[in-house]
């Protein structure tokens, strides 16, 4: 199909492409959360045997890093193919790796089965699960953003963002439910396996999608003006190297946040504070609703404020510096000092995710695209995701909650630098 006839797409063909820009990333987060959860929860007794309780929840966040490390090379990867052969081909793949690597984990033999051997096998199914979402994220971004019509641009590049309440809640709902229905033992036992099985099914769902959509309108028109390039990465660094420094700093809070108020927050809450796992599962479902919220107001303004994505993000990084020192008062003893930095937090990630979804594409030229996004937004996982819930844990234990906090503000002021390096961009064409 011709770019001018993708360009002229019907809304069906619109809501086919941003649902399987939506369905892909959910189900991406989906697979991904709920080895975050379990590693909060259950990974590390199953598979850390310790006199020390809390060198088994080191341990296991240590492997919860391992995807991220990943990451860029899937970023690499699946960037040079789909920068080179197309975004569709390129995303179907990216979801099977990280789909059989999820179902795989449910078959996976404890410690107390095999040993070492079952450390060793859950790190690199973990690695398989970040190869393929380093591929994931910056596709989904492309397939909505690059067919956006006009003005549309950051409110179709925040479908992909989207999949991760819509990843997180269906992660973390059947978790809860599975606590309702099983008893600690039957959950430690056998239970935990069952989401990373119904991964199975839910990755069929984004396959089937993402099979039925075309190819992107800007793919098509870079590649008849000049063959891909046969190296994207190695052009990404000798073209676009500011760019890919100031998006992948900007993209750090992001992650900072988010870790810090899913993973850390929830194995901080039962086991520090002392809350049951139910209850806090409940009261982390109601407040990723307003990341949702956030999401959807963050790119709307993006879309209709003359200071475009950029200057959302600029409100979002000094919230977030402000969410890190609100730690300090907010969060005390009672489940509901928790919920209401919850809700503030996320309402906060959402402004500094959702815009991401267009911000990240605007910094670079369709031919490199695919892996100047993928690239930015991995290697920023890395500095502000892969390690923060392993330093959490370890700075809550030096100075108390306040310590987390300072981090997270940090991280806030990190991305302002990496905003201020680009300035305002706006969307690239091919």
């Amino acid at each position: 199909m011709s770019a001018a006839a993708i360009a002229s797409a019907s809304p069906a063909s619109h809501r086919r492409i941003l649902f399987a820009s939506l369905v892909g990333t959910a189900v991406e987060f989906y697979d991904f959360y709920i080895y975050a959860t379990a590693a909060a929860l259950v990974f590390p007794t199953l598979f850390f045997p310790s006199a020390n309780p809390e060198l088994q929840v080191l341990a296991s966040y240590a492997t919860f890093s391992v995807a991220f490390f990943a990451r860029p090379v899937g970023g690499i990867l699946f960037g040079h193919f789909g920068d080179r052969m197309g975004r569709k081909t390129t995303l179907v793949a990216s979801l099977m790796l990280m789909g059989i690597s999820t179902v795989l984990i449910a078959f996976l033999p404890t410690y107390a089965m095999v040993g070492w051997v079952a450390p060793v096998l859950l790190c690199l199914l973990r690695f398989g699960q970040g190869l393929g979402l380093g591929g994931e994220w910056g596709g989904a971004s492309l397939l909505a953003v690059e067919n956006a019509p006009p003005g549309w641009f950051y409110r179709y590049g925040g479908f992909p963002p989207m999949g991760a309440p819509v990843g997180f809640i269906a992660a973390n709902g059947f978790f809860l439910i599975l606590g309702v229905i099983l008893s600690d033992d039957q959950f430690r036992d056998w239970g935990w396996r069952l989401p990373f099985l119904a991964s199975a099914v839910l990755v069929g769902l984004g396959l089937w999608v993402r099979l039925k959509i075309t190819e992107t309108p800007d793919y098509l028109k870079a590649a008849e003006k000049a063959p891909p390039p046969k190296v994207p990465i190695g052009e990404l660094l000798r073209d676009h190297l500011r760019p890919t420094i100031a998006g992948t700093i900007g993209a750090v809070a992001c992650f900072a946040l988010f870790y810090i108020s899913t993973v850390f927050i929830i194995g901080y809450g039962t086991k520090a504070m002392g809350f049951d796992r139910e209850t806090f599962l409940a009261v982390e479902l109601v407040a990723i609703l307003f990341m949702a919220a956030g999401i959807v107001v963050a790119c709307t303004l993006a879309d209709r404020w003359k200071a475009g994505g950029g200057g959302v993000l600029f409100i979002g990084f000094g919230a977030t510096m402000l969410a890190g020192l609100a730690m300090w008062v907010l969060i005390g003893s009672t489940l509901g000092s928790v919920f209401a930095w919850l809700v503030c937090g996320l309402f906060v990630m959402g402004l500094v995710y959702g815009p991401l979804g267009g911000w990240l594409p605007s910094l670079f030229p369709a031919r490199v695209r695919y892996t100047g996004v993928s690239v930015t937004f991995n290697l920023a996982g890395i500095i502000g995701g892969g390690l923060t819930p392993l330093i959490a844990e370890t700075l809550v234990k030096q100075g108390g909650i306040g310590l987390v906090g300072a981090y997270l503000a940090g991280a806030g002021l990190l991305s302002m630098v990496g905003l201020a390096l680009i300035g305002k961009a706006s969307l690239r064409k091919a």
